[in-house]
């Protein structure tokens, strides 16, 4: 078990959120976050978080046999947007942090989270398994890079461009919509199901990141610590 003094010097790595909805998602945290009840703490909302997702994952399952439970499954991630966004802002507010404590749960809960609602999808009948595996995969790559970056470079990057979990929830939220009244499009004169192509270029993308991201940091580190010969 750490001691008091290792605790201390702790150092957290530095967050980077540069996504299309920070700003506002910013501003809505912090009156989120100004109104909490104070019986409801961090734990609660990273619960809440958890909880949620493992509810998305039930609900498109469902839907395999009942539609309207796409409904369920976007209440569900906006639910979890709440909770997985929410409970570091209140911590940092209330000023009581728990900086190894909250990111080792808090990506736990992802890991997990994100595994039960891929095979939710792959079984909801809207898009095969085959591709969940793939979006499965990448995504944990893609986390994979940026948590070995966090420990060697002091940066904890949240956002990839334009995009983090909350634009994925986001899209995912809108494609529910979508699938549920038109669950198949069409591309280059062949059909396809919808979930089935936006996650496939979703997993593509996310593994050329990974590739990419990965380089650059490698390239930063050989910099940083040159052997002299």
């Amino acid at each position: 078990m750490a001691t008091a003094a290792e605790s201390t010097q702790f150092v957290p790595a530095a967050r980077i959120q540069q996504s299309l909805l920070a700003p506002l998602e910013r501003h809505a945290l912090d009156w989120l976050a100004r109104h909490m009840p104070r019986a409801i703490n961090s734990d609660h909302l990273t619960l809440l978080g958890l909880l949620a997702m493992l509810g998305a994952g039930a609900a498109y399952w469902a839907a395999a046999v009942r539609p309207w439970m796409l409904w369920v499954a976007t209440l569900c991630l906006a639910l979890n947007w709440l909770g997985d966004s929410l409970d570091g802002t209140l911590a940092r507010y209330r000023n009581q942090q728990r900086p190894r404590y909250g990111f080792y749960v808090d990506h736990m809960v992802d890991v997990i989270g994100t595994l039960v609602l891929l095979l939710g999808m792959g079984t909801s009948g809207l898009m095969h398994l085959w591709v969940a595996v793939a979006m499965l995969i990448a995504y944990y790559l893609l986390f994979a890079e940026v948590f070995l970056a966090t420990y060697t470079l002091g940066r904890f990057r949240i956002s990839v461009g334009l995009f983090s979990p909350t634009e994925l929830r986001v899209l995912l939220a809108v494609g529910n919509t979508v699938a549920l009244f038109k669950p198949l499009c069409h591309l280059a004169g062949r059909q396809f199901l919808l979930f089935d192509a936006g996650c496939l270029c979703g997993a593509l993308g996310m593994a050329a990141i990974f590739l990419v991201m990965g380089l650059r940091h490698t390239a930063v580190l050989y910099a940083q610590e040159r052997i002299a010969r």
